[in-house]
């Protein structure tokens, strides 16, 4: 019999995690390393005091992907997770004092517009999710969850009637440009072209069918009791249990290959494991410059001109009293300079007059405010990936913390910080996090319709080296790399399968699945 074959599988955030489940559940000998003290990558944690505060993803949606996944593995969701679904999805605010929130029903949420601005733009709103809704529709199942797909697989699999939806969903426009033509409010373009930030880009040069992510949450939004980072515990924690060892504190140098195949890794301390493949959950572009050695990056094509970097971030996790403002568990706070937002990003500096993100982690909804006299804190910017320059320098960094916070009691939310109960995360950081990236947190930016197809899919040029991760398709976000990873073991699998036969393997008929929920 021939022996069972073996996997390391390089990082430990989503994608490596979910393929090392799959695989181990399958009966592979896995190895997955991190060198940061536990699972979760960009999904981690941060300690002020006594509280442990998420400090990466914040949203959860498509709840159908994490229950697939566990299902493939004979597991219920329910059984390790508890999910609350947000009636509140988001809480927005401006300056000027006006405040909108979005709600899980439909109907709710154009009362809510229709107050704020008018039947006029209630109207638009409701036309605008069949759209977002037609564009979720053409792209879930032939694109997102499929192994990486061309234009022209994408009108295959579409089909006939699919071509008037492709069409319809004005793929070379912006998605800037798209909302401008569904909203005359500024307040509300600046609302829905955020979705953009999302996969951090900008929304005037994203294209249009990210509106899609409008319907993504309609469909639900989750708050998971405990914080997000539950996710990423219950990933490692199935995975051990099938047999995966994780070796966290441990990272690694090099991919070893000979003859145009992979034979291993190697590890920062010197230490060589074989293997028949490895699954590198990474920054691709970071791959092939070099990050773990020329192996690995001969096995990207690199191109001519270096991808743009997405967003990075600045971020204040802190501990602290609120008032002035009552928060739901998400909140927007605009900036009334939008385009100059983004332009000040563009040119490499941090926005002079920024959109601040808050998520109040404490905060359940807001329909039921929490009694405790502190919050637990996410405070957000966005920022450029140039951390690997050592920018932005402190004065800068200090300058925008203190036009955020004015800007944020400008919106009517007063916070009681103390540095003791503070801590700030910056591109640099970020960069040392997750290295070769600059900080960027999203992999390349989603600029251009060509974007998407652009990403790598889950196998490259070396035989026996797979990608996962959020920074290859079908894209960054937690469902997004949760299937990425499921395509990555999926390949493993199938290739694998012209050499050996495991017991209890069953590859997918259909990457990612079909739930279109």
């Amino acid at each position: 019999m021939a022996a069972v074959p073996r996997v390391a599988v390089i990082g430990g955030g989503i994608g490596g995690l979910t393929a090392a489940l799959l695989l181990a559940d399958r009966g592979l000998d896995v190895h997955l390393f991190d060198g940061a003290a536990g699972p979760g990558g960009k999904l981690r944690q941060v300690r002020i005091g006594d509280h442990m505060l998420d400090a990466g993803p914040t949203v959860l949606t498509m709840r159908d992907v994490f229950e697939q996944l566990l299902d493939d593995v004979g597991e219920r969701l329910e059984s390790h997770l508890r999910l609350r679904p947000l009636h509140v999805l988001a809480r927005h605010a401006w300056a000027d004092g006006s405040r909108l929130d979005l709600f899980a029903e439909l109907d709710q949420t154009a009362d809510a517009i229709a107050a704020f601005a008018g039947g006029v733009e209630a109207r638009r709103y409701r036309a605008f999710c069949v759209r977002a809704e037609r564009v979720y529709r053409t792209l879930n199942r032939p694109f997102m969850r499929q192994q990486r797909p061309s234009v022209w697989s994408l009108v295959v699999r579409s089909g006939w009637r699919g071509l008037s939806d492709l069409v319809h969903m004005t793929p070379f426009s912006t998605l800037w440009r798209e909302i401008g033509r569904s909203f005359g409010d500024a307040r509300l373009q600046q609302l829905f072209a955020r979705y953009a930030t999302y996969c951090g880009s900008s929304p005037f040069e994203a294209p249009a069918t990210l509106m899609l992510i409008a319907h993504l949450e309609r469909l639900g939004v989750w708050q998971v009791e405990g914080g997000l980072h539950r996710i990423a515990t219950m990933l490692a924690t199935l995975a051990a249990r099938r047999g995966a060892k994780l070796h966290f504190d441990h990272r690694v140098a090099a991919v070893v290959a000979r003859s145009g195949a992979v034979q291993g890794i190697v590890l920062a301390d010197g230490d060589r494991l074989d293997a028949d493949a490895v699954v590198f959950n990474g920054d691709a572009d970071a791959l092939a410059r070099g990050l773990l050695g020329p192996a690995a990056a001969a096995a990207l094509p690199l191109p001519r001109r270096a991808p743009q970097r997405s967003l990075s971030a600045l971020t204040w996790n802190l501990v602290g009293a609120t008032s002035g403002f009552e928060l739901a568990h998400h909140n927007v706070f605009f900036s009334d300079a939008y385009a100059r937002e983004f332009a000040d990003i563009a040119q490499g500096h941090l926005p002079a007059n920024p959109t601040v993100y808050v998520c109040a982690q404490d905060q359940v909804d807001a329909a039921r405010q929490v009694s405790a006299s502190v919050q637990r804190l996410l405070c957000l910017v966005n920022a450029p990936a140039r951390g690997d320059a050592m920018r932005p320098d402190a004065q800068e960094i200090r300058r925008c913390e203190q036009t955020s916070f004015e800007h944020l009691a400008r919106c009517g939310l007063q916070i009681e910080r103390r540095p003791s109960l503070t801590v700030t995360t910056t591109p640099t950081q970020f960069h040392r996090l997750f290295p070769g990236t600059g900080g960027a947190l999203y992999g390349a930016a989603t600029h251009g319709w060509r974007a998407a197809f652009r990403r790598p899919g889950s196998r490259t040029r070396l035989r026996g080296l797979y990608l996962a991760g959020g920074s290859v398709h079908p894209g960054p976000g937690l469902p997004m790399a949760t299937l990425s990873g499921r395509m990555a073991a999926d390949s493993v699998l199938r290739d694998l399968a012209f050499r050996t036969s495991v017991s209890g393997w069953r590859p997918a008929d259909t990457p990612g699945g079909t739930s279109t929920r």
